[in-house]
């Protein structure tokens, strides 16, 4: 490899080396740090950048689920639904970003962050619940699935911080399951995604497949962290990811309505 390769692969495994451990131990996609590590390291176009990372998602929520999965952490049921459901959500919200004043979404979905980061540092989780799963309780499963692929194309949030949260806080799932469950939902969501992408020439897959190979070594890091920590602390670090999330979002808003100042 020459010294040049070497330079732009760097910054590729040390992000895939950090979203595998984040996507392990919360359950999610690592788009909220592959995003913004690309877009400092990298010359990539936004869009490209969303591809790449989306790519990148599908080998390492292999790898997580198999380590969820093997101490029976997975609801394959659950994943299966919640996956149609984003997927056909995710075509939706694409159509109505064009259409629904966004902002409103944002804070709404600001909102709705703030209540789960409150309950999950005020309620008392526990390992030993169980789940049964209805007739009732599968079209429940779609309808989050379809929310969360609305709201991921409106705002290009992971569905994975939406999914976690509701299944723990809606659902009565242990966290282990809702982390298992939710990375077993994002893999048809992202290979479709990719497919996608890859039409319209939106992702360099082999920095892609970098990033996700890497991010496979520590994405079971991430999972034995999870599964070796007290629930009451996995909840609170879970409420920590989802207060920087929050800080992200509040900051872009505050920085587009200066921007619309000054421009008006």
């Amino acid at each position: 490899m020459t010294e040049a390769a070497r330079a732009r692969a760097l910054p590729l495994i040390l992000t895939g080396i950090a979203t595998g451990v984040f996507s392990g131990l919360f359950g999610v996609g690592g788009g909220v740090i592959m995003v913004p590590a690309l877009a400092m390291l990298t010359t990539m176009s936004r869009k490209r950048i969303s591809g790449t990372s989306l790519a990148a998602i599908a080998p390492m929520a292999i790898v997580g689920v198999v380590s969820y999965g093997s101490q029976g952490n997975v609801d394959l049921a659950a994943a299966a639904l919640l996956a149609v459901g984003a997927v056909l959500g995710a075509q939706l919200g694409t159509w109505l970003l064009e259409r629904l004043p966004t902002p409103i979404v944002r804070w709404l979905f600001i909102a709705f962050l703030l209540l789960v980061v409150f309950e999950l540092v005020t309620s008392i989780p526990s390992r030993e619940q169980s789940f049964t799963l209805t007739v009732g309780a599968a079209f429940a499963f779609a309808g989050v699935g379809l929310v969360t692929g609305v709201l991921s194309g409106l705002l290009g949030i992971g569905g994975g911080v939406i999914v976690v949260s509701v299944l723990m806080l809606l659902f009565g799932f242990t966290d282990l399951v809702a982390k298992g469950t939710s990375l077993a939902m994002m893999i048809p969501t992202a290979v479709s995604g990719t497919i996608g992408n890859l039409r319209r020439g939106n992702v360099d897959m082999r920095a892609g497949m970098l990033l996700g190979i890497t991010a496979c070594f520590t994405t079971v890091l991430g999972t034995w962290i999870a599964q070796a920590l007290d629930p009451q602390v996995a909840n609170w670090l879970l409420a920590a990811f989802l207060g920087v999330i929050l800080l992200q979002l509040v900051g872009s808003e505050v920085q587009r309505i200066r921007r619309k100042d000054i421009g008006e």
